[in-house]
């Protein structure tokens, strides 16, 4: 019976103990492991915060501290602590500037954020396109028919657009756009050139889409990405064992440091130091050599090779982690003031980094000294080397460079327009009346068939019922085309200007407001959680679009109202 009790007593004592002391000693055990973002543990705080109300904020803050760069965290806490008062909107606004700031250090979300804005640019820049030609096309549709019936060279550039239809659907679009880019405004002519240019450049976004694609599904790439971030390093190991290039030997050696394989990661350190010396190389092969150490006395001599290996660091460039890392092992081996000097340049070369190091420091070999990852700029140009330019090359290259020539052949076309095509059919600004200089009918002044120009203007060339009449008939197109743009502004902004003929302004109504719209789609491809990071740039760019759709459509309405459509 009494060891029942003493077991009722010391089970009463576990569970009385509050939890945050297991959570204190799990995030220990992590950093001991040279763990410094512990993800998927700050997401289950996270979850639990959304049911406990009373405590989240408290929950948050522990989950900030398993995953200091992990942006959601930030996006939750700015949340959490919103209120009416001005110190809850400002911090608030404190925690959402420290979650952008996040992207900075997280190298996975930043990639992802970059690769969705990139694809959604391009994506609505050509659905922009798109549209307007749909638009333009059912109001252009009568002189393009007029032109065809008077001229047959204009059958034959039409069936040569219906070829190129076939090669791409965005060659579709370009000729498309050079036919109707005769029925347009000087100015107006410059979005045609605009989208030819781009699609010149087609090769290249084809190639940033197809980099972004297999980047972000490469389990080389994910590996890589763990190890710089501070996560679990068994999966790095695995899938990085056969890597030769740089960048992935890099992160292998430093997970196999932190899983303490010294002598393995020493060695892989050695072959990268012999290909391309580095100071982030050094500080880590000290850092080894201090693992090799581990406070073991019988081993002090060890720490000679790891002050040498800082050494190497600092000479090739002064970093406040090689100049940490020598301020400890100094202290280690008893030279207080030679530690004390480190401490201090250091502190010089950036004191926020060591104020973090102290944050973590403990006896520990992940913990005593820190390790150098990766720079990002080494990763993206990892990414450009073996992504973007290994992509060059096969069918999709070939068809992408055709459609690049051929986009270079529709601009000297479309220069080349008025020697080409001088003649070509025009509408009433008033009626909508078809005239062209065939048919021996001209538009007067204001853009007017002569007689909209007789009843408007010349009131002495017709009899008043044929002048009322016509009239008549100019205020219900008028009316007609009023209520076609009314119903169009509904529907997305800038159409009604496309529609109006105002092509230039309404694609710059039209494609901001598509790529936030496009940019929600997208972050929405990822996984649509809460937990996601990404969240809060779709929510902003939902109010962006919100906002655009709200202000362009004032806009539009006011602009019909005042017949300056």
């Amino acid at each position: 019976m009494r060891w029942a009790a003493s077991f009722i007593v010391i089970f009463l004592c576990v569970i009385s103990t509050p939890s945050i002391s297991w959570s204190d000693n799990f995030s220990d055990r992590q950093l001991n492991s040279g763990i410094r973002n512990s993800d998927a543990y700050s997401y289950l705080l996270i979850e639990e915060a959304h049911k406990d109300r009373a405590n989240a904020i408290s929950l948050l803050k522990k989950a900030q501290e398993y995953s200091p760069d992990l942006p959601v965290v930030y996006f939750e806490l700015s949340k959490a602590v919103f209120s009416l008062s001005g110190e809850g909107i400002l911090n608030s606004l404190d925690y959402i500037i420290q979650g952008i700031d996040a992207y900075s250090r997280n190298f996975w979300w930043s990639f992802t954020l970059t690769g969705s804005l990139v694809m959604s640019v391009i994506i609505s820049f050509a659905a922009a396109f798109a549209l307007i030609v749909f638009v333009r096309l059912f109001a252009d549709i009568t002189l393009v028919a007029h032109d065809i019936e008077e001229s047959r060279s204009r059958g034959l550039s039409l069936g040569v657009i219906m070829v190129l239809s076939v090669a791409s659907p965005l060659l579709f679009l370009g000729g498309m756009l050079l036919l109707l880019g005769l029925y347009m405004k000087k100015y107006d002519r410059f979005t045609v050139y605009l989208f030819l240019v781009v699609l010149v450049l087609y090769p290249i976004f084809l190639k940033m889409a197809t980099t972004y694609m297999k980047t972000s599904s490469s389990g080389v790439f994910k590996a890589i990405v763990k190890v710089k971030e501070g996560k679990d390093g068994d999966y790095a190991i695995s899938a990085l064992k056969d890597s030769v290039d740089y960048v992935p030997l890099y992160s292998y050696a430093l997970a196999l440091k932190r899983k303490g394989r010294y002598d393995e990661a020493i060695a892989v350190y050695k072959k990268l130091l012999a290909t391309r010396p580095d100071a982030g190389v050094y500080v880590n092969l000290g850092n080894c050599y201090v693992g090799l150490y581990n406070f073991d006395e019988r081993q002090r001599s060890v720490l000679q090779h790891a002050v040498h290996a800082y050494t190497s660091a600092v000479n090739m460039k002064p970093m406040a982690s090689a100049y940490y890392n020598l301020s400890q092992v100094s202290r280690e081996m008893l030279d207080f003031a030679g530690g004390e000097q480190y401490f201090k340049s250091a502190l010089a070369v950036d004191r926020v980094a060591v104020s973090e190091y102290r944050t973590i420091a403990g006896r520990n070999v992940n913990r005593f000294v820190i390790d150098e990852p990766l720079p990002s700029s080494e990763i993206w140009n990892f990414v450009y080397k073996r992504f973007y330019i290994a992509s060059s090359g096969g069918l999709a290259s070939f068809l992408s460079l055709v459609i690049s020539l051929a986009a270079i052949i529709l601009i000297i076309l479309f220069y080349l327009r008025d020697s080409i095509w001088h003649q070509h059919a025009v509408r009433c600004r008033k009626c909508g009346t078809i005239l062209c200089s065939k048919c021996e009918k001209r538009l007067m002044w204001g853009e007017m068939c002569p007689q909209c120009f007789g009843s408007l203007v010349k009131l002495d060339e017709l009899d008043v019922k044929e002048r009322v009449s016509w009239l008549l008939g100019i205020y219900e197109q008028q009316q007609k085309r009023r209520e076609t743009m009314k119903a169009l502004s509904f529907t997305l902004p800038g159409l009604s200007y496309v529609y109006a003929g105002r092509i230039l302004p309404g694609f710059l109504m039209l494609w901001p407001f598509l790529f936030f719209l496009v940019l929600v789609i997208t972050l929405m491809t990822l996984p649509d959680s809460a937990l996601t990071s990404h969240g809060f740039f779709k929510w902003a760019a939902l109010c962006c679009s919100a906002l655009l759709y709200l202000a362009f459509y004032y806009i539009t309405q006011k602009r019909i109202a005042k017949g300056w459509l």
